[in-house]
């Protein structure tokens, strides 16, 4: 049986969906936002498009979720479950939202990445590549998980944070976001999963950043080394902990 009809409307290749029937929180008659065709919405379950909304492409929304504000998912993207994607976030390529996740504010989800079970992605923030967030797990302000990294359990990820390669990140104690006050003020970050650094276009371990750093110059190269060096304490008394 289905549950919404397409209607013409002033957004090129897209239908208005208008609710023929009454069904969770819509009454029949209700006016949603915009899809390209019965594939992009289900007419199973209580999921829904609304306000300026839209989905297109081949993407799915299903099971329960919610669409809304003036997000978008398209490409091959899939949100289902409780999901809800609102705000000006965007979802797209191959990404999937599901479970009780929710992305919203200015954020963008994309390429392979899932975001599940209750975790949040909103601000500026991205996650894109191979990445997971779920658990409890938010993301946020202007912070990128990317490549083949995970975001779990109740860690925050924000700020000017960047989680990449394959690190774990499940608390607020598997990362620290440092900033080079010496030159360009930029953010870097260190995971502790994997004892890697983030910076720029280079990712690798600490001596490597150290090398590198001193070939740009004397100052950066004795800067980097010491916070680098800094850390590497921090690493040691938690395995010394761990060993006690």
């Amino acid at each position: 049986m289905k549950k919404y009809e397409l209607i013409p409307s002033d957004k090129k290749g897209l239908y208005q969906i208008k609710a023929i029937c009454d069904f969770g929180n819509i009454k029949t008659g209700d006016i949603g936002g915009y899809i390209e065709s019965e594939g992009n919405l289900s007419h199973d379950g209580n999921a829904w498009v609304y306000g300026n909304a839209k989905v297109y492409g081949n993407a799915e929304v299903y099971g329960n979720a919610e669409v809304c504000g003036n997000a978008e998912v398209c490409g091959n993207a899939k949100v289902c479950g409780n999901a809800k994607v609102c705000g000006n976030a965007i979802v797209y390529g191959n990404a999937k939202v599901c479970g009780n996740a929710k992305v919203y504010g200015n954020a963008e989800v994309y390429g392979n990445a899932e975001v599940y079970g209750n975790a949040w992605v909103c601000g500026d923030a991205w996650v894109y590549g191979n990445a997971k967030v779920y658990g409890d797990a938010e993301v946020y302000g202007n912070a990128e998980v990317y490549g083949n990294a995970e975001v779990c359990g109740n860690a925050k990820v924000c700020g000017n944070a960047w989680v990449c390669g394959d690190a774990e990140v499940c608390g607020n104690a598997d990362y620290i976001v440092f900033k080079n006050w010496w030159s360009s003020g930029r953010y870097f970050t260190w995971t502790r999963s994997n004892n890697k650094w983030a910076v720029g276009c280079f990712y690798g371990t600490g001596e490597e950043l150290i090398a590198k750093a001193y070939e740009d110059s004397e100052k950066s190269g004795c800067e980097y080394e010491r916070i680098v060096r800094y850390v590497e304490e921090i690493l040691k008394g938690t395995i010394n902990e761990k060993n006690e």
